[in-house]
């Protein structure tokens, strides 16, 4: 019996395992910038690593700590960094996007509660395939150069004119 027993829990832990492979994305150094108490905003970081053989395009991202998530962008219009939300990030096979600061993140507007530096918070990453993913990123403090990170694999992401968001970041009307 205790065999039957342990054969059948080495066949759920390789099932577990197959099921792990099977996520769109490798999920690297996911964080979550811990900002003042009172805030209303914040941004999460990270690098998707796409190990397959097909383009992975990440469309929307959701997490109880925010009431909504949105992918964005920094752009240079006209000398002026300026934030922009994009409908869609496409990780190409084989390669990687960075999320960092300075360059494309996803913003959580609307926190629902303050987040705590090492507090873990739950993010499911929306595909267009109908596909998500869960991940969790825990709170960190981010310190950002003068100079910022400029850069990180910009041009994987396409925009589709959406228009800018004032989040209080060289954003200008």
């Amino acid at each position: 019996m205790v065999l039957v027993r342990s054969l059948l829990l080495t066949a759920g832990l390789s099932l577990v395992a197959s099921t792990a492979l099977a996520e769109p994305l490798l999920v690297e150094e996911a964080q979550v910038r811990a900002v003042p108490p009172g805030s209303q905003t914040s941004a999460a970081f990270m690098t998707l690593r796409n190990p397959g053989e097909q383009g992975v395009t990440l469309v929307d991202a959701d997490s109880p700590a925010a009431e909504v998530m949105e992918l964005h962008n920094h752009e240079d219009v006209e000398g002026v960094m300026q934030m922009r939300k994009i409908s869609e990030l496409v990780v190409p096979a084989g390669e990687s996007v960075t999320l960092a600061p300075g360059g494309l993140h996803m913003m959580l507007i609307g926190l629902t509660a303050p987040l705590e530096e090492g507090q873990p918070v739950e993010i499911e990453l929306r595909f267009d395939t109908g596909e998500s993913q869960q991940i969790t990123a825990p709170v960190k403090r981010i310190e950002v150069s003068a100079e910022g990170h400029h850069g990180h694999a910009q041009g994987d992401a396409h925009d589709h004119g959406d228009h800018g968001h004032g989040h209080g970041e060289g954003h200008r009307h």
